[in-house]
């Protein structure tokens, strides 16, 4: 099963262990966590189902090679891990 982890910067706002999900894409992985932890959605994804452009996904350590199609396939032992996009000088 993919798991799927947070930075603990979100659970500030929102509480939202890490877990393990069904999916074997990374919209339905996070819709699988979602089920669960409905308060996290909107922090991460869009009413379009996009990621918000103040968050980041990584699988296996690897940035997400498409910010706007979470319809990317991953691993059943993928490690999502969902971040807040940092930028600053």
């Amino acid at each position: 099963m993919p798991h799927i982890r947070f930075t603990n910067r979100l659970d500030r706002h929102v509480e939202c262990p890490s877990k393990d999900v069904n999916g074997s894409t990374i919209l339905s992985a996070l819709q699988s966590y979602f089920a669960e932890h409905a308060m996290v959605e909107g922090y991460v994804i869009d009413e379009r189902l996009q990621l918000r452009t103040h968050m980041t996904i990584f699988v296996n350590g690897q940035p997400i090679r498409d910010r706007n199609n979470l319809h990317q396939a991953i691993d059943d032992d993928a490690v999502i891990d969902v971040i807040q996009a940092l930028s600053g000088g």
